[in-house]
């Protein structure tokens, strides 16, 4: 199957376009470019909107096309409730919001990575103006200053929201509506079953672009993704392009107990799994310390405790005061801990009591969640009510540099699928949403770059396409299917809130004894639920094993037999098919898959020259003074209308955060190791892998995970 096969430009049912072509086999060098973004939360519609304005700018042609599993406004960025965390307040820095950043990270938060957070987040709220979300402000009156709010772990109040507890809702459908606006082409309804590469993706020894035994990056790859595999209408087709951008999502559908919706599945690390993209941090998963405890849970956003709202225990009594200084609002690893542990003590529900905060205040402050609360007969304004925490957020994912490029050339990512290191062990409330707008303004811009070069399509070289497979590693014989909801329970029990070795190991066993097989040519409703599955499982392999390597606590992993931190962890651990057994990483993320420089070639050897007097001294140049600080981003410059501010200088990052068993700091990290030689865990040796069918061998019978 080539590699320039078949791309399907299709606009989508809400632009009332039909398909218009087919196009097969055409000559690479007189197209457009094409990008495929998978994805259509904030994120993915972010990235789809700025690459198309500055292809606009720069006069490049581009196809642009956003595949998205369900309809184009059902993504995790819809059920955003908290807001969106940016130094746009009088009062606030940039600095005071890094540093809230790092220390909900428990020291292991990227410092550039959290810098190019904090310092991008002012102009990309005027960018979301501009797209027409209405931020709420101070008496509900136009031009008045923002109304922010207080969440967990934040020093100040810099909490946006838009619409009371409906910001994701707001943001997406202003999304929505400036790409239909411009007419970027949208395929709803499109699973993503695959990622297509240029090459075989395994070889009897280590992928160039995924990093060595050694960890330091190799040359660069000879594979390069090039396209897609999806699902849509019953069939199955392949879409080619130059770049694709994963904009996928989490994997909160891992646990039966979850705020995430249905659609959070981990389609796309998956299949970068199987591309032998690079993942890192799988096993930070936070959960939510305040899912409402009932049939059909929800999210309890924190803004509700930022308000006043307190945790009590069955008997009436107030519980955080003593596990943390910012007791109800301590970070949510903290604040989920406490939780669970007060469950198990007494065995019932913990209860959040926002009686204090009163109906009226409640009604318009948080209007989805009371709603919700009337919907199921609570009266939350004069009576508590029962919250356990429930899957909410992958710290890990796909690992990229600051500007979304993977380990894998042609493969980009962005969002909560990708991890740049920016929330480290821990994410600080309501830096989600801002992440997603950073990185994929970021990733838009960088990737409009390299088009502009003209050094950058894989597509044009008309390499062989090769499909990836589900893989199966260590699978015993015979394996057995496991239901979604067994994988679920497993996962719950192993690797939730609290972890063991022993549960883990266990949960290992289990996993690795399960398998998922799909025909290759199986289209239909029910294979896409079984591929999903099959994701799920790859996943939760993921973050099981990555859990049981790091045997410490930190942030949102837990190890009830390693509750403290250990300094020898204070690093990144990463997998990839190649090396599948998790190795700590000794730099950042993005140092990780920044290229090395070529050396110089050595200079010819130079006959000395003749001793010269040496010349007079020269006096010291006067000293330059420092340039002034700069100010602070106030609410009345974040208009459309208004320049967009210059980030301050990045100031220095604080590199000890809380420890996740409460107000103990962590210890300062160690130095990197210069491998990886820390306790059990050691590089994994290459794991020959089958090379996959040449041309012409498409067809697979099954795919197995």
């Amino acid at each position: 199957m080539s590699g320039a096969s078949t791309f399907l430009r299709t606009k989508s049912v809400e632009t009332s376009v039909q398909t218009d072509f087919v196009r097969k086999n055409e000559d690479a060098r007189h197209r457009p470019h094409r990008v495929i973004v998978v994805g259509s939360g904030v994120a993915g519609l972010v990235t789809a909107l700025t690459l198309k304005a500055r292809c606009r700018e720069a006069r490049l042609p581009i196809e642009l096309a956003v595949v998205t599993k369900s309809t184009i406004d059902e993504s995790n960025s819809r059920y955003a409730q908290g807001g969106i965390a940016a130094a746009v307040m009088p009062g606030d820095t940039v600095e005071s919001h890094i540093a809230d950043t790092m220390a909900a990270g428990a020291g292991l938060s990227d410092a550039e990575a959290v810098a190019a957070l904090c310092a991008d987040g002012p102009a990309r709220i005027r960018d979301l103006i501009a797209w027409g979300v209405g931020f709420d402000t101070e008496g509900a009156v136009p031009g008045a200053p923002f109304e922010a709010g207080l969440e967990g772990a934040h020093s100040a109040h810099r909490i946006l929201h838009a619409g009371g507890d409906a910001t994701g809702l707001s943001m997406e459908s202003a999304l929505v509506r400036a790409v239909r606006r411009v007419g970027i082409a949208v395929l709803s309804s499109t699973f993503l079953a695959d990622l297509v590469v240029s090459a075989p993706v395994l070889a009897d020894k280590v992928r160039s672009n995924v990093l060595s035994d050694g960890l330091s990056p190799q040359e660069s790859s000879s594979a390069a993704v090039v396209g897609v595999e999806v699902i849509r209408g019953g069939v199955r087709e392949v879409l080619t392009a130059d770049a694709v951008v994963l904009a996928t999502g989490g994997l909160g559908q891992l646990y039966p107990h979850t705020t995430n919706p249905v659609v959070a599945t981990g389609d796309g690390a998956a299949a970068a799994w199987r591309a032998g993209a690079l993942i890192a941090d799988a096993e930070f998963v936070q959960f939510h310390p305040t899912a409402l405890a009932a049939p059909g849970s929800f999210l309890i956003s924190e803004a509700v405790r930022g308000d006043g709202a307190v945790l009590r225990n069955a008997a009436g009594e107030r519980f955080m005061e003593g596990v943390h200084p910012l007791a109800d609002l301590a970070p949510r690893d903290v604040v989920a801990r406490a939780i669970a542990a007060e469950m198990a003590r007494t065995g019932a529900p913990v209860l959040l009591d926002a009686t204090s905060i009163g109906a009226e205040e409640l009604a318009r402050r948080f209007p989805t969640i009371s709603e919700q609360m009337r919907r199921r007969a609570l009266d939350w304004a004069h009576e508590p009510v029962p919250v356990a925490p429930a899957a909410h957020y992958w710290m890990g994912g796909v690992a990229t540099d600051l500007d979304g490029r993977t380990s894998v050339p042609g493969l980009w990512a962005v969002g909560e699928v990708s991890c740049t290191g920016v929330h480290g062990a821990n994410r600080l409330a309501s830096n989600s949403l801002l992440e997603s707008l950073v990185f994929a303004h970021r990733a838009a811009v960088a990737l409009a770059d390299e088009l502009g070069s003209g050094v950058f399509s894989p597509t044009k070289s008309g390499m062989t396409a090769v499909f990836t497979d589900f893989v199966g590693e260590n699978v015993s014989s015979p394996a057995r299917e496991p239901s979604r909801a067994e994988v679920q329970e497993l996962l719950w029990a192993s690797a939730g809130v609290a972890r063991s070795e022993a549960g883990l190991r266990a949960a290992r066993t289990q996993l690795n004894g399960w398998a998922v097989q799909v025909a290759h040519d199986d289209a239909s409703p029910e294979a896409v639920a079984r591929l999903e599955t099959a994701n799920l499982l790859q996943l939760g392999r993921l973050v099981v094993e990555s859990a049981l390597a790091r045997e410490e606590s930190r942030g949102g992993h837990f190890r009830t037999d390693h509750p403290a931190p250990d300094p020898a962890f204070a690093h990144h651990l990463v997998q990839s098919r190649a090396h599948p057994e998790p190795r700590l990483l000794p730099t950042s993320i993005a140092a990780a898959l920044r290229p090395a420089a070529p050396a110089a070639p050595a200079a010819p050897a130079v006959p000395a020259a003749p001793a010269v007097p040496a010349a007079p001294a020269v006096p010291a140049a006067p000293a330059v003074p420092a340039a002034p600080a700069a100010p602070a981003v106030s609410a009345a410059a974040l208009s459309p209308s208004a320049p967009t501010p210059t980030p301050a200088t990045t100031p220095a990052v604080p590199t000890v955060g809380p420890s996740p068993s409460g107000p103990t700091p962590t210890p300062t990290p160690a130095p990197a190791p210069a491998s990886v030689p820390v306790g059990a865990i050691a590089a994994a040796p290459s794991t020959p892998t089958p090379t996959p069918a040449p041309e012409g061998a498409g067809h697979r019978e099954r795919v197995t995970a």
